[in-house]
């Protein structure tokens, strides 16, 4: 883009909801498609966080983003391949070799089977119906532990001879044609739903589903309307935060690691302030750090103004963290934990109690294998120092008044 200002309006007023970006050259050539959980927080990474030289080219020739919201990360997934499939992307099929796109397949077996196969087999010939191309591995394969759990499947080659029930029968995912415990047609209902999920009709299953209920439950059949409506239930309220989390992690280009600190300042609950503070790379990065004075709590509540601090920090559009450190104990780390989920994200979060008089350093939660702890308690440190600085302005500036 020419300017910041020009770049931010592309993606400003866009929603913090899951969906599919379509970002379009200026004679409106779709350059590349992409799915995010937030749609907002995604696209502004390709314009605020270091790129590769291919990614770089992107941006320079975006001149507009048309975005079209889903229900749930999952859908933003499975729209998203759709699209790609439709228009090819220049930016897209550039990502990757065509061989090396993963697909899924639903076979003609008597009982179908739902598999993965990758782009070279899909050019050596494949009998069943494909969805795809996929172009993250990971989500796609969590996307297929989703659907599983609302529509079993067998994953079982035709012949394969079981003396009892699978494990995944289980533990819910097999239906259980390995033990001859479902009908060929009951079986045919999962495998149509699957499909219908994969071509973006949820609303028809629904649909199908209450009626299926409604009909049970005439009948008496209150076993199959309770299982029906379980699946009703999950359908409607899909639980993808594995997904988001990936797409809000992945920015498509080589990206340095972000620590953020932070830490809370007051005296018995007067001129309160927060802290946060980055170290990238184990280097503090001045210019991202970031002072918080405290608006909605009063009195000595130093979890409720953490709360407060994370909450606002989480509601911009800054670069997200790989982990996050609190400067106290327990009660502090939960709160931060409750606060990260709530948005939606899933970052590792540790703190350090310093014991009395500061003299201690004891870890609360789990470090990442291979952090440099020496590193953290910089960080922490740095978040202190910082906090304070601000508090005592704070409480220059009101001693004046």
């Amino acid at each position: 883009m020419n300017n910041k200002f020009a770049s931010t309006s592309l993606y400003k007023n866009l929603l913090l909801t899951p969906g599919v970006y379509l970002m379009k050259s200026h004679a409106r050539e779709i350059l590349y498609i992409g799915k995010a959980g937030n749609l907002r927080r995604r696209v502004s990474s390709y314009f605020l966080r270091p790129q590769d030289s291919r990614i770089s080219q992107l941006v320079s020739e975006i001149k507009k983003i048309d975005c079209i919201k889903t229900d749930t990360a999952i859908e933003a997934l499975i729209l998203e391949a759709a699209l790609i499939k439709k228009y090819q992307p220049r930016f897209n099929i550039r990502e990757k070799d065509d061989k090396s796109f993963l697909y899924v397949e639903i076979t003609k077996d008597v009982f179908p089977r739902v598999l993965l196969v990758r782009g070279k087999d899909v050019l050596n010939g494949v009998r069943g119906k494909l969805y795809g191309p996929f172009t993250s591995t990971k989500s796609l394969r969590e996307a297929l532990k989703i659907i599983r759990r609302i529509f079993p499947y067998s994953t079982h080659s035709l012949g394969q001879k079981f003396i009892r029930p699978c494990f995944d029968f289980e533990i819910g995912l097999c239906p259980g044609i390995c033990a001859g415990l479902i009908t060929r047609t009951e079986y045919r209902k999962n495998i149509n739903n699957i499909k219908l999920f994969f071509d973006g009709k949820k609303q028809r299953i629904i649909n199908n589903l209450n009626r299926e209920m409604r009909t049970a439950s005439k009948q008496l059949r209150f076993e199959e309307a309770t299982k029906l409506r379980k699946q009703i239930f999950s359908l409607k309220h899909i639980q993808d935060i594995a997904l988001i989390t990936e797409d809000d992690h992945d920015t498509r280009g080589k990206t340095r690691f972000r620590i953020e600190g932070y830490d809370i300042s007051n005296i018995s609950g007067t001129s309160a302030v927060g802290s946060m503070v980055v170290f990238v790379d184990d280097k503090p990065d001045k210019n991202e750090y970031r002072k918080f004075k405290i608006k909605t709590v009063t009195g000595a509540n130093d979890t409720g103004m953490l709360k407060e601090v994370l909450t606002r920090r989480f509601r911009n559009d800054w670069l997200l963290p790989n982990f996050i450190l609190i400067d106290g104990g327990a009660p502090q780390v939960n709160i931060a934990r409750a606060v990260i989920s709530e948005s939606g994200l899933k970052i590792p979060i540790a703190g350090i109690a310093k014991g009395s008089e500061r003299k201690r350093n004891d870890f609360i939660g789990t470090i990442p294998t291979g952090m440099n702890r020496l590193t953290l308690i910089k960080v922490r440190d740095e978040a202190h120092r910082f906090a304070i600085s601000y508090h005592r302005q704070v409480r220059k500036r009101e001693f004046f008044r």
